[in-house]
């Protein structure tokens, strides 16, 4: 199968905000509790945290970490996660039918990020609670005045504020399944006092407001409509979320999913500008695609499992080499919407729909890890308009998907990083590859991840059942059946 990809330097889709590579760690099953800490574990650090897990999550270099949910904030009290860990109650959380310790809170969590070399998405309880909870959690975090909250946050032993910039207003609030669910009209009334009040504290922070849960709500575009324009002066960003999966193990159709998310983005971006000339602003309101991934392999196995126990395993979704595939190319999708999407984050981070696994014995990579490192390693500059030519194949719903979809951007270096997945499962695409406005740039460099199994994975037992490999460079560029590329080229 002959591709061409050309990529003109003067084709300029936007800087790419770094913070697209960023993940969640929610307080849900074993992302907290035996994933980021785990005392006396043997690799555990003074505080408690893995220091196995620090080091990838430090390899992935992760900018930001949504923090504490997820479905779990719309019940929780940030306090509760305060103070001397022996006083600290233990509390139902009803959003995942479990028991929340509060050994980890925000004063452990900002200490992990620090270590970690990342910064902090704060994501607030607007469900059971509202405006006053939210200012008093800013001003612990980020204020050093003579204030009740300010100096509970130096009675627990933080002298400096913590300086959390990026805040969620709430979670998912369309959704029946939140903790005290709201109309697109009380949700509105609610974030906008929020947001006034959280500013009002801390006017250098930005504020991502609740989109709809997943773009096949039933009221998806008038929710994002009711919701901009009761909050549209106080907020920054809307958010987006989405999961994908191979529930009727149909592979192509799998693949094809990043035209869906691409579809997304725009209709809401649209969305946006819309409200924004309704209302004459001169803001521009940018998208937070604050939960993507794959989840759909754990759904049978989470029925099972004991209620009202302490970090249960929940959503531990095992990825294969498929899964990888549909990974990158949702990767590639927002990369080329770096113009609307600023913020994205992997949901989540550790054991929970997760890049990285861990046990008692050991850490361990899933398949997708290795295209998140890839993306966040290489795909940090301005992403470039990406002209592809090649065969297209249907799908029952989607019609016209090229085999081969690509990223290009250019790095901070100089150097170009092309990120491409063919799609095909039977067919190699040879790959001609054309720069306009770029003198004498070679290929030095061709990071492939296949599998001849696509339904492959790797374990703690076979951690490197599937690593990507360099390939050969000189001669003819192929992509072969079913893999993810990273294509690096420098001026000769």
């Amino acid at each position: 199968m002959e591709t061409k990809i050309t990529v003109n330097r003067q084709s300029v889709i936007s800087a790419i905000d770094n913070r697209i590579y960023g993940s969640l760690i929610e307080h849900l099953g074993r992302a907290v509790y035996g994933g980021i800490y785990q005392p006396g574990h043997e690799t555990a650090d003074d505080m408690g945290f893995r220091q196995d897990v620090l080091d990838y999550v430090r390899q992935l270099n992760v900018p930001i970490v949504r923090y504490p949910g997820g479905n779990f904030v719309s019940g929780y009290n940030w306090e509760d996660g305060t103070g001397p860990k022996e006083s600290r109650p233990h509390k139902l959380d009803l959003a995942w039918q479990t028991i929340e310790t509060n050994q980890v809170g925000i004063d452990e969590f900002q200490e992990w990020a620090r270590r970690a070399n990342t910064k902090i998405m704060m994501a607030v309880n607007l469900g059971t609670r509202g405006a006053d909870e939210a200012r008093n959690l800013v001003e612990y975090c980020n204020l050093d005045t003579d204030t009740y909250y300010a100096q509970l946050r130096r009675r627990n032993g933080f002298k400096k504020p913590f300086g959390i910039k990026l805040w969620c207003l709430g979670n998912e609030m369309d959704g029946p399944w939140q903790i005290c669910a709201q109309t697109a009209a009380e949700y509105a009334r609610k974030a906008c006092e929020a947001a006034k009040l959280m500013k009002w504290v801390d006017p250098s922070i930005e504020l991502v407001a609740c989109g709809s849960s997943n773009k096949d709500m039933a009221t998806f575009g008038e929710w994002e409509r009711t919701v901009l324009r009761g909050c549209y002066e106080h907020i920054d960003y809307i958010s987006l979320h989405n999961y994908y999966g191979n529930p009727d193990n149909d592979t192509p159709q799998y693949l094809a999913q990043a035209v869906n998310m691409d579809e997304f983005i725009k209709t809401v971006a649209k969305i946006c500008d819309e409200i924004k000339a309704e209302k004459g602003s001169d803001k521009t309101v940018n998208l937070s695609f604050d939960e993507w991934n794959i989840w759909f392999h754990s759904l049978e196995q989470d029925k099972r499992v004991k209620r009202y126990t302490a970090a249960p395993r929940l959503l531990e979704d095992i990825y294969n080499f498929e899964d990888a595939l549909v990974a990158g190319t949702l990767l590639i999708t927002l990369i080329n919407n770096s113009d609307r999407v600023k913020i994205a984050c992997l949901a989540q981070l550790v054991n929970v729909i997760a890049p990285i696994m861990t046990e008692d014995n050991g850490c361990w990579l899933q398949t997708l890890f290795y295209p998140f490192l890839h993306a966040s390693l290489f795909g940090r500059g301005a992403a470039l308009n990406v002209g592809i030519s090649c065969e297209t194949y249907d799908t029952e719903s989607i019609k016209g998907v090229p085999y081969v979809t690509a990223a290009a951007v250019l790095n901070d270096n100089g150097e170009i990083s092309i990120f491409a997945v063919n799609r095909s499962l039977d067919e190699d695409a040879v790959l001609n590859t054309e720069f306009i406005g770029f003198e004498d740039y070679a290929l030095f460099e061709h990071i492939e991840l296949n599998c001849s199994d696509l339904k492959a994975v790797n374990s703690i037992e076979k951690p490197d059942n599937i690593v990507p490999a360099n390939k050969q460079t000189g001669g003819k560029t192929e992509l072969s059946a079913h893999s993810w590329n990273v294509l690096r080229f420098r001026k000769k």
